[in-house]
């Protein structure tokens, strides 16, 4: 099992409860009986980025409220998928149950209760709000409950647990860029896939920013002007949605240009372009603004992805492709 991939057992209610808001946050965890036999188990992947967690333990119900959150922020969502067994979910106006089929994204740090009974089985990806928020608004201002039976949530679902699956055979970098890909699933099926999704032309102006930027994020003369030329709408108007979404058009391309950079980092088929080479192709108009960027953005050095992608293929590195 890699260094960033672990596994564990426990056998009793009260070790449960320190395992769980561990990786979940500060909560207050109701069971039956803590002195009846109990067996909880966790696998969990985590890199700078995201964090994905299987998990399976006895009844209980977890309530995590604004003292839990005031002393424990975390900044995080989670998308939880069930694989067996129901849960009872409730965050502000939004509460179902889920099973196998359904999913359900949730901001950690707003209140919520979760209930399950002692057949749930279930991963959960963790990621910061931080990233969500930066796709997709509409999807950061969940709860969502999403349908995993059918359409992008069943695609979702089965991405999910392949990457789960696969855990053994990617790499720290493959990971990452496989939950970037799921992400993007993730916040597509929040936007249009359930009833809590708002609609509307604003919600639509903004997926149509955000998929313009992706396709053109390496043009080195994008722009806001460009974008608003190009969708046939005012800078301002481009603007003000940026705006209510909590980002802004400089923000959305940097961030889609180092997604497409470091995915070159990892890629067999840049190994012969030097660094310096990969950033000016990946639209940033110095090496020094792109490594400074991207080890902000991704908390590791541009450097450090190629090495780690290069060591996993075994290919000897030259000159080039380390400059």
């Amino acid at each position: 099992m890699s260094s960033w991939s672990q596994a564990l057992t426990v056998s009793s209610a009260s070790a449960w409860d320190e395992v769980f808001t561990g990786l979940h946050g500060a909560s207050r965890i109701r069971v039956p009986d803590r002195r009846a036999p109990w067996t909880g188990h966790l696998e969990w992947q985590r890199s700078k980025t995201y964090s994905l967690a299987l998990c399976s333990g006895g009844e209980e119900v977890v309530d995590r409220d604004n003292r839990h959150i005031r002393t424990d922020p975390r900044g995080t969502h989670e998308l939880l998928v069930p694989l067996a067994g129901s849960a009872w979910l409730e965050q502000g106006a939004a509460s179902g149950e889920i099973g196998p089929g359904a999913m359900a994204l949730c901001d950690i740090d707003r209140p919520l209760t979760f209930a399950h009974d002692a057949g749930l089985r279930s991963i959960s990806l963790i990621v910061s709000g931080r990233h969500l928020s930066a796709r997709s608004a509409v999807a950061a201002r969940g709860p969502h409950l999403l349908d995993g039976a059918r359409g992008l949530g069943r695609i979702v679902r089965e991405v999910t647990t392949t990457l789960h699956e696969e855990r053994e055979h990617l790499s720290e970098i493959s990971f990452d860029l496989a939950c970037d890909r799921l992400l993007d699933l993730v916040c597509l099926a929040a936007e249009g896939g359930t009833d809590s999704a708002p609609t509307g032309q604003r919600a639509g102006v903004e997926a149509a920013i955000r998929r313009h930027v992706r396709e053109h994020a390496c043009d080195r003369e994008l722009d806001v002007a460009g974008i608003a030329r190009a969708l046939g709408w005012s800078v301002r108007y481009v603007q003000q949605v940026l705006q209510a979404a909590g980002t802004t058009a400089r923000d959305l391309i940097r961030r889609e240009r180092l997604n497409v950079a470091r995915g070159r980092l990892a890629s067999g088929s840049w190994t012969t372009y030097s660094i310096a080479e990969i950033a000016h192709a990946s639209g940033f108009g110095s090496h020094a603004s792109f490594a400074t960027a991207f080890r902000a953005e991704f908390g590791t050095t541009p450097r450090e992805v190629r090495r780690g992608a290069r060591e996993l293929s075994g290919a000897d590195a030259g000159p080039a492709a380390q400059s």
